[in-house]
């Protein structure tokens, strides 16, 4: 089934769990669906789909599909359609994502770029709105 704003998986869906207790450090690659309720370092790719649940602490530079975050998550994030913020999650870190989504009681520190499908999208120098539409 597809995901739904109320549950974006069901275990059933996840390919892989780092589950809670757990730590690892390194490089993440990865296809379909995986779910971090531990703790993890380093870095992580992907055309998937990545949940950082509750309780979880990841410290990563991360460029996935989409990224939904319950937990914490230190660093920048990229990612081509979107990002969802749930409450309790915060996310410390820059974020070029084509959708964002953020839960009254979920916490985002750090800046922001939108970027459509077509990756049009540009940095703005000095916090300047863009000019047109």
């Amino acid at each position: 089934m597809n995901s739904g704003p109320q549950g974006p998986a069901r275990p059933g869906d996840v390919n892989a769990l780092l589950g809670r207790g757990s730590e690892f450090e390194g490089k993440l690659t990865f296809e379909g669906i995986v779910r971090i309720d531990g703790k993890f370092t380093g870095e992580i790719f992907s055309d998937g789909t990545l949940i950082v649940g509750e309780g979880a602490r990841v410290k990563a530079e991360i460029a996935v599909d989409t990224v939904i975050v319950q937990g914490e998550v230190v660093g920048n994030i990229r990612a081509k359609t979107g990002v969802e913020l749930h409450a309790p999650g915060r996310l410390r870190g820059n974020m070029q994502a084509g959708t964002l989504v953020v839960q009254k009681g979920a916490i985002f520190d750090g800046n922001c770029v939108m970027e459509g499908r077509e990756g049009a999208a540009r940095p703005i120098a000095g916090g300047q709105p863009a000019s047109g539409a």
